[in-house]
């Protein structure tokens, strides 16, 4: 009995194998997030970093950093000038936001009503304008709104107008820059949260005698809700950033905070106001980030939302 006894222990597997598997599944894990980590490490952390001490230094006399600690530049950007830039920045930005999702929201649900095979094609034709830069579908929209125009001039060969029409360099124009460029961020998620719905809660609602805008309100809207609240988020953050459809399209009639960041840099070669500005504006991002997440953190489930 002895003798089985110490040849069944000896089947036992023992420990330092188990370890030594631990090691290689951790270094395989390491290896692969490296390059990642570096990545982000290289690009996205030390320009922050360094953006963030800059902020905090003062503009030397001939435009060069000065390596003296001063909040002046936070405090600056709370002048009335700065502050009316946030407001119209904001305001273009909400602007832009419900435009793009009032008339993304029906596109969406068309879309995702179509039949399977034409599914693929209509979604095909919301990304097309993604292949072309958009710097260049911008100039485009300059070509048709100009005054020697397309639009002025077929408007004065049928007689519609007198004389040609201000379009272009306005916030008008500025407007129609964003929500041309920014539409397909607001469909795309539309169209993944509309796609997943649930039929039979609308089929439910029917039967109970729900009309059909009874039935969009109380139904099919709330469980569509986080996917309007992502569609939201990504069109007002970038319409903060492009400053280039309003210096184009906007002239010097329009500025936001985007052109406020680039004139520092480039124009007043202010960089500890621009880095200032620009981590503003990185805080204003988050914060509407950590709105996203505490709207739609908790509506995962379809069942919650009824």
């Amino acid at each position: 009995m002895k003798k089985e006894n110490a040849t069944l222990a000896t089947d036992i597997p023992i420990k330092p194998k188990i370890k030594h598997s631990k090691k290689k599944i951790n270094l395989a894990a390491i290896w692969t997030i490296s390059p990642v980590t570096i990545w982000l490490l290289l690009f996205l952390f030390i320009p922050l970093f360094f953006i963030l001490v800059v902020s905090v230094m003062s503009r030397g006399t001939y435009g060069g950093i000065e390596y003296t600690f001063t909040l002046e530049n936070y405090a600056r950007f709370f002048e009335p000038l700065y502050l009316r830039i946030i407001v119209v920045s904001i305001a273009m930005a909400a602007a832009t936001t419900l435009i793009c999702v009032v008339f993304g929201y029906p596109f969406a649900y068309i879309i995702a009503q179509s039949p399977a095979k034409y599914r693929t094609l209509l979604l095909l034709l919301v990304i097309v304008p993604f292949w072309t830069n958009s710097l260049i579908r911008t100039y485009a929209w300059i070509v048709l709104l100009r005054t020697e125009g397309v639009i002025n001039t077929i408007l004065l060969k049928i007689g519609l107008i007198a004389e040609p029409l201000t379009l272009l360099y306005n916030s008008g124009a500025t407007l129609i820059g964003f929500v041309y460029t920014l539409f397909p961020f607001a469909v795309l998620p539309l169209y993944a949260s509309i796609e997943k719905l649930d039929r039979t809660f609308l089929e439910a609602s029917s039967d109970l005698g729900g009309r059909p805008w009874q039935t969009f309100l109380n139904v099919t809207l709330p469980l569509t809700f986080p996917g309007v609240v992502a569609a939201s988020l990504l069109v007002f953050i970038p319409t903060l950033g492009l400053f280039f459809i309003s210096d184009l399209m906007g002239g010097a009639k329009t500025m936001i905070i985007g052109n406020l960041i680039k004139n520092q840099f480039l124009t007043a070669r202010d960089w500890p106001f621009g880095s200032a500005a620009s981590i503003i504006l990185m805080v204003l991002t988050l914060m509407m980030i950590l709105f996203y997440l505490k709207v739609s953190g908790g509506k995962t489930d379809d069942t919650e939302l009824l």
